[in-house]
């Protein structure tokens, strides 16, 4: 009864809002107009293009059995870190390359092929939800703030954050039954033997349970990522016309006022509130609104690091549509998003303290020009002066760590593998 009764009140709230939003339609006709015609620029020129390719192949891979056979290689790395099957490495780059919400795609068609449980593409939504390099270095660093630098710090604060929410998610729903039960259906029929040899032959079963003939295959790739990045084209026109229409009818700044206190509080420029609810909706506009504001530079760089990582209410409700075919829930994503948008913030202003970012050159570049000279240096001055200079540069530092984070992983999976060999000698022995 409770549960009826909670429903009926959202079904007319929803319908409350629908009605309103409607009116403010009617009243801000011009306003509505542009701002939809602003969202399909930015679909046009960006979106299509960058996302549409992804798509289809990666449609493609999935339907030739190739990313079931990266999975396997990639078991030994993925289940130890974050407890995902191996295949999660494709929805992780696949992420990295295109951004969202290419991973919410990919996850559920893992869990619609039975590639991993409930509970996993839950783990897997939590920190492969990222924003692709290009975004970062391009349209934030360069096209909103003004320095390539800057690009460096947002990207090294957003990937390590979420590389931290994907080993915190690790124990998500780890008791949970029927996760418990598909994982070990799925291991008892595990093949054995070496590695590239199952990786192989799983490709081959996968490629043979699709059954398509290629042209088939090519055919549905394109028709369903077409469908798919008009979904996603629809939801941010959508979003960029509800966010003007709260700004020009003066509810934006009702629904801040409570923000606005806290900021006050806090020693917060006032002036990012807007950009704060802007972002909450959606990300680019919100980013773009927080450069512009004449605020201290570290608190705009620690909001748009939250924003980008919180991704907006657009992003979330386009996961949410791409997973409505499959039993993955939205609360575990929503938490990983707060989790992800507060640790890249703080991530940015502890970055930032320690130069990240403050170079006048972009941080590729500054690393492009010290890897090079890295040899002749040796020869002439020895390998520690050499490592010290290097070390020095905030860029090659960061490099270094994550290189360094890198190596911990493997010498941890390493380390277990090694103690499970022990004990199978020690038990047979």
């Amino acid at each position: 009864m409770r549960e009826e009764r909670r429903g009926h009140r959202s079904t007319v709230l929803l319908a409350a809002m629908a009605v309103v939003f409607t009116l403010a339609l009617v009243i801000y006709p011009k306003v509505g107009y542009e701002a939809g015609m602003q969202g399909l620029k930015v679909c046009w020129e960006i979106i299509i293009p960058s996302l549409l390719p992804f798509f289809i192949v990666s449609e493609l891979l999935l339907g030739l059995g190739v990313v079931r056979g990266f999975g396997v290689l990639l078991e030994p790395l993925m289940q130890p870190l974050f407890s995902v099957p191996g295949v999660g490495a494709f929805a992780l780059s696949m992420g990295l390359a295109a951004g969202y919400p290419m991973d919410a795609v990919i996850t559920a068609r893992f869990r619609q092929t039975k590639q991993c449980t409930r509970i996993e593409g839950e783990r897997l939504l939590a920190f492969t939800n990222t924003a692709d390099p290009l975004f970062m270095f391009g349209a934030v660093a360069v096209g909103m703030f003004k320095s390539p630098a800057l690009g460096a710090l947002f990207a090294v604060a957003h990937y390590i954050s979420s590389f931290l929410v994907g080993v915190t998610f690790k124990l998500w729903g780890r008791r949970d039954p029927d996760h418990l039960r598909e994982v070990k259906d799925r291991e008892e029929v595990r093949p054995k033997g070496n590695l590239f040899a199952r990786a192989y032959r799983e490709m081959l079963v996968a490629r043979e349970e699709d059954g398509r003939a290629f042209g088939k295959l090519l055919g549905n790739a394109v028709s369903e990522s077409v469908q798919t990045i008009l979904m996603i084209s629809g939801f941010i026109v959508f979003f960029a016309v509800v966010i003007e229409i709260l700004e020009v009818s003066g509810i934006m700044a009702v629904i801040g006022w409570p923000l606005m206190e806290i900021y006050r509080l806090f020693g917060i420029h006032t002036g990012l509130v807007q950009p704060t609810l802007a972002g909450v909706l959606e990300l680019d506009i919100g980013s773009a609104q927080t450069a512009a504001v004449p605020a201290p530079l570290i608190q705009k760089l620690a909001l748009v690091s939250g924003i980008i990582a919180w991704s907006g209410l657009s992003v979330h409700a386009q996961v949410a549509s791409v997973l409505t075919q499959t039993d993955i829930r939205m609360r575990p994503y929503f938490l990983a998003r707060f989790l992800h948008a507060a640790l890249a913030a703080l991530l940015t202003v502890l970055l930032y303290g320690m130069g990240v970012g403050r170079s006048s050159q972009g941080a590729m570049a500054s690393l492009a020009h010290h890897l090079p000279v890295m040899s002749s240096a040796f020869e002439q001055n020895g390998f520690w002066p050499t490592f010290a200079h290097a070390m020095s540069n905030s860029v090659v530092w960061w490099a270094a760590i994550f290189a360094a984070l890198v190596a911990l992983s493997f010498g941890a999976l390493l380390i277990r593998r090694i103690r499970v060999i022990a004990f199978f000698v020690r038990s047979h022995g």
